[in-house]
């Protein structure tokens, strides 16, 4: 039987720990039915850092400080965004689309906000 990967963090090295599944990397334990449940769950669900829903259309905060390609100054920390565009197809793992003042548009990863 081949077991999930955490729900946390993705890793692929969980275990079994009596009922509950375990993942060594980031210590979430979860039971296989609440696994079970999340993969019925719809995919296109986007959250940010803590775990709260996103939608077109929320304002998010930027929880870390973001090195932007061809640019000398990073996004900072708590720096507000509103209006963000959810893009659930993202293969790159940047699923907001988003405008930022002072940097224009770009798209960023749900695990970098938190819902403002």
């Amino acid at each position: 039987m081949s077991l999930p990967n955490c729900p946390s963090c993705d890793a692929d090295y969980t275990y079994e720990d009596g009922a509950l599944l375990v993942c060594p990397m980031c210590a979430h334990e979860w039971t296989q039915a609440e696994s079970e449940a999340a993969a019925t769950e719809d995919d296109a669900v986007i959250r940010d850092a803590v775990g709260n829903e996103l939608q077109d259309g929320d304002a998010v905060t930027v929880i870390k400080d973001l090195k932007v390609k061809g640019s000398s100054t990073p996004i900072k920390v708590g720096t507000k965004v509103k209006s963000i565009r959810l893009l659930p197809d993202a293969t790159d793992g940047h699923d907001i689309d988003c405008k930022i003042d002072g940097f224009g548009a770009m798209k960023l990863k749900s695990s970098v906000v938190k819902k403002a």
